[in-house]
């Protein structure tokens, strides 16, 4: 029941600033979503958070032809960062850490607005994609999962809800994309919404690793029923960016 109310509360937040609201209310929440994942990340991997704030900050607000500097100029704090500390080899791994975290997160929020740029209906489906495959996932999962996906890293995560969240997410796609995207055949919407919730799950797998990786089961507290906001939001971050690239090589 919790994971259906926080659905419900986020879902509204989700169609009214892909779909309906001013673009600044669309950048702001943008913003937002990617500050709280970020602080997450942060707190588990114990990288230094406010750097990674002003880095990924500048990365969204930059063009997109110009978002390679911030990336090279954090690379660069990173490293200085690593002047001061007791323990040089933890400092490197803390500022590998740090830098890894600011292009994961901010990097693929910012594909998010460059998605609306193009089109506003283009991050509604990245968002959503996924979305609606995890409640197929969760699911089919829970009542016929018999075979571990990736047992070391995620143990409740089964073959047959991954098949469910790719079924799920194409059917979504190939229904909402030729309704919403002028000239988007089903072919066409089929193969995008198939990249885009294999993406997701790659990138539900990959914060299982960190999370893994740092001992903790989840990343926040901060979304009943889900735990942080990264927990929610990671198979986003790897679908929209896929998403982006996509269309850019498909023009």
């Amino acid at each position: 029941m919790k994971r259906v109310v926080t659905a419900l509360f986020l879902l509204p937040i989700a169609v009214y600033s892909a779909l309906f609201a001013p673009w600044w209310i669309l950048f702001a929440v943008v913003a937002a979503f990617a500050l709280l994942c970020f602080r997450e990340y942060a707190t588990i991997t114990g990288s230094f958070a406010p750097l990674g704030y002003v880095a990924g900050m500048l990365i969204l607000i930059a063009p997109r032809d110009d978002m390679i500097l911030p990336v090279v100029l954090s690379t660069l704090a990173a490293l200085c960062l690593t002047f001061f500390a007791d323990d040089p080899a933890k400092s490197f791994t803390r500022a590998s850490a740090l830098v890894l975290g600011i292009v994961y997160i901010f990097g693929s929020w910012k594909t998010g607005i460059l998605l609306h740029d193009i089109n506003p209906n283009w991050l509604m489906f990245g968002l959503m994609v996924n979305w609606v495959g995890d409640t197929g996932a969760f699911y089919v999962g829970r009542k016929f999962g018999r075979h571990k996906l990736a047992p070391s890293i995620s143990p409740a995560k089964s073959w047959e809800g991954a098949a469910a969240s790719v079924v799920t997410g194409v059917a979504f796609g190939m229904i909402y994309l030729p309704l919403t995207i002028k000239g988007t055949s089903l072919p066409t919407a089929g193969l995008l919404a198939l990249a885009a919730n294999v993406a997701g799950q790659v990138g539900d797998l990959a914060e299982s690793a960190v999370k893994r990786g740092a001992g903790v089961k989840d990343s926040g507290n901060l979304l009943p029923g889900h735990g942080g906001m990264l927990d929610r939001v990671d198979s986003t971050m790897f679908a929209l960016p896929v998403l982006y690239s996509l269309l850019t090589f498909l023009k």
